[in-house]
């Protein structure tokens, strides 16, 4: 019992201390002024010991500083212009960032990824042009940072371009290929193929046939669907077609298929058939190539070349004056080009008009009446078939105008 009355008598005792210590602090604070609540008071919590103007140091955290790495790095000569700038932050956001033109100031778009640690740029930059990228970085604590990365793109004189025939939004026959011929020898022809795509409104396949460095064509097992369309997509900007060459644009148009007309041309019974959408629509007598000249068998593809009124010269065939078959020049009507070498159709000369399915007097070419020619002239475009038969003489070479029709297609599709 002792015990236990001493110990509630100390428990007094603290009691009276910490009712005079507050008593105590609020004679100091009211001397200024500034009466702190008694929950706020010195003393009012477990740290009461502390004395009474003690102040609690700051906590702070030091930042990380933020770090960036931008693609291309400063002093990148020969940057392929259709390859993405960027700018990566580490331990911070992007702030700002600006991609210009040197020499203009004039800006590339981009936008901010990846929470906005990222910048990439959004549009293609140009062959042959200095460009400074600068980045500013933040860090956690809002310090701020500038970094650059001055750069210059591939030069102009290493630019590729191409042309393709047919020409956009133009209108062909079923039998037309494709054609690109490219400025520069192409050594990465697999990537070139994959960049360009033609598709077909009926969603036929087809297959591309190099005929040189700089020349493919490309055309389906059969003949483009009638009144079809193709897309072609180029989507070429920025290939390397090989030494150290870059495409410099994309390209996407559409080509427009008409009817299914097709010439079948019989040397041995010496007339034409004009099959329009597999029905027969004209017929013609004809002369083609003679004994000496004889006309080429197989598959052609009507050109654009067509003349109302054209001069052919010997010479242009090989024929010297004194040859056998020199004809000096001679004037037609109603020319449309089958091959380069020179065959055409068009209306027989004066000479040939009465021998007209009876014999073949030609150097090669199916020479027509004025109206059969003046036909095919009128109603025949670009890309439309003529099968030859009975002549001894061989196919066109595939480049000789289109000869692509020559080949099986297990054989065109073949490297």
């Amino acid at each position: 019992m002792a015990e236990l009355k001493e110990t509630k008598k100390a428990r007094g005792g603290l009691r009276i201390a910490l009712i005079s210590l507050v008593a105590v602090g609020i004679a100091i604070t009211g001397a200024g002024c500034n009466i702190l609540p008694a929950e706020t008071a010195p003393g009012a919590g477990s740290q009461g010991t502390e004395s009474a103007g003690a102040t609690a140091a700051p906590s702070t955290v030091q930042a990380t500083p933020a770090t960036t790495d931008m693609t291309p790095a400063t002093g990148t000569e020969a940057f392929n212009p259709a390859t993405e700038v960027s700018a990566m932050v580490t331990n911070g956001t992007v702030a700002k960032a600006v991609l210009e033109e040197k020499a203009t100031g004039t800006p590339v778009a981009g936008e901010l990824v990846v929470s906005g640690r990222k910048w990439i740029s959004k549009e293609p930059l140009k062959f042959g042009t200095d460009y400074i990228l600068s980045i500013t970085s933040e860090d956690a604590g809002g310090n701020k940072n500038t970094s650059h990365s001055a750069f210059s793109t591939v030069a102009a004189s290493h630019e590729a371009d191409a042309w393709v025939y047919p020409a956009a939004d133009s209108t062909v026959g079923v039998a037309q290929p494709l054609e690109f011929n490219f400025s520069e020898p192409v050594v990465n022809k697999e990537a070139v193929e994959k960049a360009i795509t033609i598709t077909t409104s009926t969603g036929q396949k087809g297959a591309f046939r190099w005929y040189s460095d700089t020349m493919v064509r490309y055309r389906a097992e059969t003949y483009w669907p009638a009144n079809s369309k193709l897309t072609v997509n180029m989507a070429l900007f920025g290939t390397d077609i090989g030494n150290g060459m870059i495409y410099n644009a994309n390209r996407a148009y559409g080509v427009n298929i008409g009817n299914k007309v097709v010439m079948e041309a019989d040397a041995t019974n010496k007339f034409v058939n004009i099959f329009v959408n597999d029905q027969l629509s004209k017929t013609f007598p004809a002369s083609m190539g003679s004994e000496t000249f004889p006309s080429a068998s197989g598959f052609m593809v009507l050109t654009a070349d067509k003349q109302r009124h054209a001069t052919f010269k010997a010479s242009t065939i090989g024929l010297k004056p004194g040859d056998p078959g020199d004809y000096g020049s001679v004037d037609v009507e109603y020319a449309t080009r089958l091959s380069n070498s020179g065959i055409f159709i068009h209306e027989a000369t004066a000479f040939a008009i009465p021998y007209l399915g009876i014999t073949n007097l030609s150097h090669g070419c199916i020479g027509l009446s004025h109206e059969g020619a003046g036909w095919v002239f009128e109603n025949m475009r670009p890309g439309d078939l003529v099968h030859t038969v009975g002549t001894p003489n061989d196919t066109i070479l595939p480049t000789d105008g289109f000869g692509d029709w020559n080949f099986a297609f297990a054989d065109y599709a073949s490297r």
